[in-house]
């Protein structure tokens, strides 16, 4: 969440910046949370003064005794009393605009970074970088939910009848390409210096607030009524929250994490090829990676993680293109979003695969997630986050664009981890 100090000093910055987001609520949650820490500070103030007094009374009692002026200590006493009274009223006022303040600041998105264009959806959306040749695939070329039926490799219907529409059940070379992918994304990951992490795949609500999925995203996360946890929709939620309430040192820093995980996302709901086999699903599996850095060296990381990303996309052989994402289409925490599409050659359109986040303070902010820096002054850190990758769409532009008269052929690079070079 933003930071109270941000939303005084810099007010106008951050209205301008969130009409990039097309916020209509900005204004009026950012004027309800300056008046609200107006009236909180002014209501602190007041009851500093007043316990100064109370405990600057207390010791008048003693000196008073000591003096044989009992009707004054007497006085005093009284005085004390009424102060508690008023102190009580005090603290329960303060409470109160401390839990508002946190219910509006929990409302307010984070201001996008001076690069995010200003915009209102995925056309917005700027082509930053294009790579590799859309295959030239015949007339006949099938969408991969006719492949999968062909091959027999992932079965919906099953999925269906132990679990619900978007619970694919993946077989045979299915499976194995699933598994070869995951090990072949960590092991990149390790290569490139990140720790794996096996994190649990349910997490409690302050760990939801905590990287900004509560309560933006709610209605989205499935949830355990008698526990009171939340399925992952990512591995982000679970490492990040590794971190909260935790002070750094400089020498840490930075942070790389890794890991995979199953997520689970209620969000598939409406219908056509868009959505259509694996284009999106309520369980599906993904690597994550995720860093921690110093304020003055996000940015660079954020490439280098984009750079990561784009990396294994290239080893796969998919004609890929990297988004800037307008205000309009950013997540609720992120500061600024790089997406990556592959083409999808058999459904001729442009799926997106992962997103990388730099979300400068806002996370770091509901976790409290600072370090040390050079002078001793604490210091808020910024965390990022990239999918690296999300398996489905990968398996699909795969199976689509590989696809020949015989067989899938699998790209060179996962055919040590398949043990196989084609599906037939």
């Amino acid at each position: 969440m933003l930071t109270l100090q941000l939303l005084r000093d810099q007010t106008q910055t951050v209205l301008e910046g969130l009409k990039k987001r097309n916020f209509k609520e900005a204004e009026i949650l950012v004027h309800q949370i300056l008046e609200n820490d107006k009236l909180r500070r002014e209501t602190q103030n007041l009851l500093d003064s007043l316990k100064a007094k109370s405990n600057a009374d207390s010791k008048k009692i003693g000196e008073l005794m000591k003096s044989g002026k009992t009707e004054e200590a007497t006085a005093v006493r009284s005085a004390i009393a009424a102060d508690k009274d008023k102190l009580k009223v005090l603290e329960e006022s303060l409470a109160e605009f401390e839990k508002k303040q946190q219910e509006i600041l929990y409302k307010i998105p984070n201001v996008p970074a001076p690069p995010v264009p200003a915009g209102k959806s995925g056309e917005d959306n700027i082509t930053v970088h294009q790579h590799g040749v859309v295959p030239d695939l015949p007339a006949d070329a099938l969408p991969h939910w006719e492949l999968i039926k062909k091959y027999d490799i992932i079965d919906f219907d099953l999925g269906i009848k132990i679990s619900g529409a978007g619970f694919p059940v993946y077989k045979g070379k299915g499976a194995r390409l699933q598994r070869a992918l995951i090990n072949f994304f960590l092991n990149e990951a390790d290569r490139a210096g990140y720790k794996e992490i096996q994190p649990p795949i349910v997490v409690n609500e302050a760990s939801g607030y905590g990287t900004g999925q509560l309560p933006d995203k709610e209605g989205q996360m499935y949830f355990v009524n008698e526990d009171g946890l939340y399925l992952i929709p990512t591995a982000e939620v679970p490492i990040t929250n590794l971190y909260r309430d935790v002070i750094l040192s400089e020498a840490e820093l930075p942070i790389k994490n890794a890991g995979y995980t199953p997520c689970f996302r209620r969000e598939a709901g409406s219908w056509g090829a868009h959505v259509r086999g694996l284009n999106r699903l309520h369980q599906f599996d993904k690597v994550e990676i995720v860093q921690i850095t110093k304020p003055e060296d996000s940015y660079h990381t954020l490439d280098a993680m984009c750079a990561h990303v784009q990396g294994l996309l290239e080893k796969l052989e998919l004609p890929y293109r990297k988004l800037l994402l307008c205000g309009g289409d950013m997540g609720f925490n992120s500061a600024l979003t790089y997406d990556m599409e592959v083409f999808s050659a058999a459904q001729q359109r442009w799926l997106e695969v992962s997103s990388v986040s730099n979300f400068e303070t806002f996370q770091a902010n509901r976790l409290k997630l600072r370090y040390k820096n050079k002078d001793g002054k604490m210091q808020l850190l910024h965390t990022l986050n990239g999918s690296a990758l999300a398996l489905p769409r990968i398996v699909a532009a795969i199976l689509e664009n590989n696809q020949s008269a015989e067989g899938i052929k699998i790209p060179k690079v996962l055919i040590p981890y398949t043990g196989f070079d084609i599906i037939n």
